[in-house]
């Protein structure tokens, strides 16, 4: 089975992280959740200095499925009104990537 991860990033100052986390739940999963074609969604979070990085994968069936999503030129991030209440810092472009492999461990290993 086909599937492609979207790559999106941003950075907000670390006193809105947990806010804009909740937005971002409330946004851009929501929306891609509600999508055909949409598979699944992980977010990352790294801090540096008195910034957050957050990384958004969404994963998805097809480049169709991603266009239906965010519109006809899907290199483009799709972003939200609100977004600048929490003074987001974000990437205006996504990166499309073929899942070539796939493989979680769901039991604990000791």
């Amino acid at each position: 089975m086909q599937m492609i991860a979207r790559e999106w990033k941003c950075r907000v100052p670390e006193v809105h992280s947990k806010g804009f986390t909740d937005y971002l739940y409330e946004t851009g999963i929501k929306d891609s959740s509600a999508t055909p074609g949409f598979l699944g969604a992980q977010i990352f979070r790294r801090s540096f200095d008195d910034k957050v990085e957050l990384t958004l994968i969404t994963y998805w069936d097809k480049l169709e499925s991603i266009e239906a999503f965010a519109g006809n030129d899907i290199s483009v991030a799709r972003l939200y009104p609100e977004d600048e209440v929490y003074q987001l810092e974000p990437d205006l472009s996504v990166q499309h990537y073929e899942v070539i492999e796939r493989q979680f461990i769901t039991e604990h290993r000791e």
